[in-house]
């Protein structure tokens, strides 16, 4: 039977709907377990490590030991700031990193011969008794190559010129100009003494991911106050934000292509079992029990399940590896395998659609009665239909869920189908069913096909939700990837500041502003900062110590004032206070107050040096932290803070080729500590780019999976449209009439579908993205048209195209053939 309806056709629609699913599942499954991997491995450059452990004190050698136990690569890292001296006359405030000879973990060390010359990129650090300096310390020490420095009471010769780091922003103890020296030669220096302010971390990298997660099971619970275990998600939050949005668009892309799979295969297997109702019926005229169809079509089910899932998932692998073809040269490293969980994510796909969808229509053939054999005009078994689709609708649920593992981007992306089934029935059925008035007054063309729309209102209604589910889907995939991508092109635009100066003196400020000003160098304004201590909350004193590092427990805290909300900074909650105000007030970052569960009008304590402080929250406000601007979580007013010792900083964008003005400014200005963030910024920028290029190639393989859903949608009614107009040709309607008549019912059921899906796809990027992914939702109102008109043209299209055979073959061969 199989190979008969094969080679009559009949399977054409119904495989190539169980091959689409099993590939674009498994396919984009595969893809984004391999670039994720890709792009986690390349983003530990950020770290040097896999994860690091960072303290303001030593922490216990016994770590080490533990992690190269356990097979793990290890490395340690003390960053203190040290003058650097080059004879009596010479000196310098650097940022002194000491590292031991296997860092880095992760990334790579770059350097240069000759201060600014040719970058090379070196194996190991520095050794024993050698330091590499910072270029621009070559000229402020007037020193060379084979130079002798000092750093403490330990001279050093100087091997080379420092160029990159793969974690230089791991902090801001880590501002240049840069001095990198040996780990063993710390005690030499007798520089880092109780009391210095130093920065300790311990480096693990493994290419085994499940020692590595136990080792950091084994670890966090010797975790003490001020040591902190961090990923590349905690060391650089501007980077892990970007990557763990990129990570739920993926997910979404494939949760996507699960539903659309679904339907397809829905709308296929219903097409098969409505053609088969007549074989069904001659063979139960000629003594087929209803067990024996019943196993037939199973054992035929399985079968087509078993080739189709193969096939798929052979398609789906050249998918991936055909994608990666073509992008693997963007990633600075090789993608690892994605296993076998992609493709076991396919065939349960196929498994549970065909369960869910083409066995149910399928199974009821064995209700077909023979008397078809006599009496065509007998009504199908359809009483069950929409059972079957919640109860499809549930697995598919399911799949996405399981497919994801975030009930709230499945809920999310459910909402949207909820609110195209509900409204499209509801607004489908009372307009195709209003369709009479209008085609009783229209040209006889308009009336053919609005009395198309009125004969078959409900399986036009059912066809219009359909066509709506598939281009929602489609909106909302590239409603949030245009979000994404214009969210990072902001956050990283061309002028970003890419360098901080901070301790800068209260005598200095103007100073330093009126040499940015001369040098036409763009700054942003220069904000003071006190460092003080959170004590309290509405009179309670907080613990000092929390099993969470960022929990509710004392802790410092860098405090600001503004007589103005600050750039990048928007209230959600409260008032800002107004010019001049001394009145005991604060206002708190979003994030910040949530975390120590605080509102407006709650009271805090703070120290202060050795002075009490207590304010009143009266505003809570966001803030972006990836805009590399000066931002604070707590900011004040002016005259509450203005008896206290502050310093001020500032962030500033320069030009590569304007690095020489750091120069300049160091001699001028040698207490100011200077922070270069260019290659942290030209590092983010260059991992953004690489998730955007995935999250279009990946927005091009759902589309094509959705116009695949729009085809089989199409051909659902394909047979009764091609009987219809087969018939009016045999009474003399002309092609025009025919398929002008079908042109307007289909571009009428898409100019629907294209507006049920528009409204339902603006409620699923709400929820989508301010639950799901963290951002700020704003309507779009440029994806009206585009939903509505590429509803109407896409459907109008499709139909005309797949019905065109009854205008170009004689109308008999054509019912002969139905």
């Amino acid at each position: 039977m199989l190979a008969r309806d094969w080679r009559g056709g009949e399977l054409g629609v119904l495989v190539a709907a169980l091959v689409l699913a099993v590939a674009v599942v498994s396919g984009i499954s595969a893809f984004t377990t391999r670039l994720q991997v890709a792009l986690e491995q390349e983003s530990h450059r950020f770290l040097a490590a896999d994860r690091v452990v960072r303290s303001g004190r030593e922490m216990p050698a016994e770590w080490l030991q533990e992690g190269s136990s356990r097979q793990l690569q290890t490395a340690r890292l003390l960053t203190f700031p040290s003058m650097i001296y080059a004879g009596d006359e010479s000196m310098v405030l650097a940022s002194v990193k000491a590292a031991s000879s296997a860092y880095p973990l992760r990334g790579e060390l770059r350097y240069s011969q000759e201060p600014f010359g040719e970058i090379l990129t070196a194996t190991t650090g520095p050794q024993p008794g050698e330091v590499w300096l910072d270029s621009r310390l070559f000229p402020l020490l007037d020193v060379g190559l084979g130079d002798q420095v000092m750093i403490g009471e330990a001279e050093f010769t100087v091997a080379a010129a420092a160029r990159t780091e793969p974690d230089q922003a791991g902090s801001f103890l880590g501002y240049g100009p840069r001095v990198l020296m040996h780990y063993d030669d710390i005690d030499a220096t007798e520089v880092v003494q109780p009391g210095s302010r130093v920065e300790y971390r311990q480096l693990y990298a493994s290419a085994d991911n499940a020692a590595l997660e136990d080792f950091v099971d084994w670890l966090e619970p010797q975790l003490q106050e001020g040591q902190r275990l961090l990923d590349v998600r905690q060391g650089q939050p501007g980077l892990g934000d970007a990557l763990a949005r990129a990570e739920s668009f993926l997910l979404l892309a494939g949760s996507l292509g699960v539903v659309l799979a679904g339907v397809a295969i829905a709308l296929a297997a219903r097409r098969f079992s409505e053609r088969h109702n007549d074989y069904v019926a001659i063979m139960k005229s000629l003594g087929a029990t209803s067990a024996t169809i019943t196993r037939l079509y199973g054992r035929s089910l399985l079968l087509l399940g078993v080739a189709a899932t193969v096939t798929g998932c052979a398609l789906g692998w050249s998918l991936q590896a055909a994608f990666f073809g073509l992008f693997g040269d963007q990633l600075p490293i090789e993608p690892g395998p994605a296993g076998l969980r992609p493709y076991a994510i396919g065939a349960a796909t196929a498994l549970v659609c065909l369960l869910s969808f083409a066995w149910p229509p399928l199974r009821r053939l064995s209700l077909a009665s023979p008397l078809r054999v006599l009496r065509r005009d007998m009504p199908l078994e359809e009483r069950r239909t929409f059972v079957d689709y919640a109860v499809g609708l549930a697995a598919v649920s399911g799949l996405m869920w399981w497919y994801s593992g975030d009930w709230r981007l499945t809920a999310g992306v459910l909402a949207g189908l909820a609110v195209t089934v509900v409204l499209g029935l509801a607004l489908a059925l009372t307009l195709l069913r209003g369709g009479r008035l209008v085609g009783m007054s229209a040209g006889s063309i308009w009336r053919l096909a609005l009395a198309g729309l009125q004969r078959r209102g409900t399986a036009n209604a059912l066809q219009v939700v359909i066509f709506a589910m598939a281009i929602m889907l489609l909106l909302v995939l590239l409603l949030v990837r245009t979000s994404l991508i214009d969210a990072w092109q902001t956050q990283l635009p061309e002028d970003t500041p890419n360098h901080f100066m901070l301790n800068i003196a209260p005598q200095e400020v103007g100073d330093v502003e009126q040499l940015l000003q001369a040098e036409n160098i763009p700054a942003a304004p220069l904000y003071p900062m006190i460092r003080g201590r959170i004590l309290s909350v509405n009179g309670e004193p907080l613990p000092q110590t929390d099993d969470k590092a960022e929990g509710r427990r004392q802790r410092e805290a860098n405090f600001t004032w503004s007589d103005k909300l600050p750039a990048d900074n928007t209230l959600v909650e409260g008032d800002w206070w107004p010019p001049n105000s001394a009145a005991e007030e604060v206002s708190l970052e979003q994030e910040f107050a949530e975390r120590f569960g605080v509102t407006v009008g709650d009271r805090i304590g703070f120290q202060v040096g050795s002075e009490p402080l207590e304010a009143t929250v009266t505003s809570i406000r966001t803030l972006d932290w990836q805009s590399f601007n000066p931002n604070f979580w707590l900011v004040f007013p002016p005259r509450l803070l203005a008896s206290y010792p502050a310093t001020f900083m500032t962030s500033f964008y320069l030009e590569p080729e304007e690095k020489p003005f750091l120069n300049r400014f160091i001699r001028q200005f040698p207490t100011v500590t200077v922070v270069e963030m260019d290659v942290v910024v030209a590092q983010v920028r260059s991992i953004i780019s690489q998730v955007s290029a995935a999250v279009e190639l990946v927005l091009a393989v759902i589309v094509a999976a959705g116009a695949l859903v729009l085809v089989a949608g199409v051909q659902a009614s394909v047979d009764a449209r091609m009987h219809e107009s087969s018939i009016l040709r045999a009474l003399g309607a002309s092609r025009r009439l025919v398929l002008g008549g079908l042109l307007i019912e289909f571009a009428a059921m898409g100019l629907f579908a294209g507006l049920l899906a528009t409204v339902a796809a603006e409620l699923s990027v709400y929820i989508l993205q301010a639950q799901v992914m963290g951002m700020y939702y704003q309507p779009s109102p440029w994806v009206w048209p585009i939903g509505i008109g590429a509803g109407t043209v896409l459907i109008a299209g499709l139909g005309v195209f797949n019905c065109r055979k009854v205008v170009s073959s004689p109308p008999l061969s054509v019912l002969r053939e139905l």
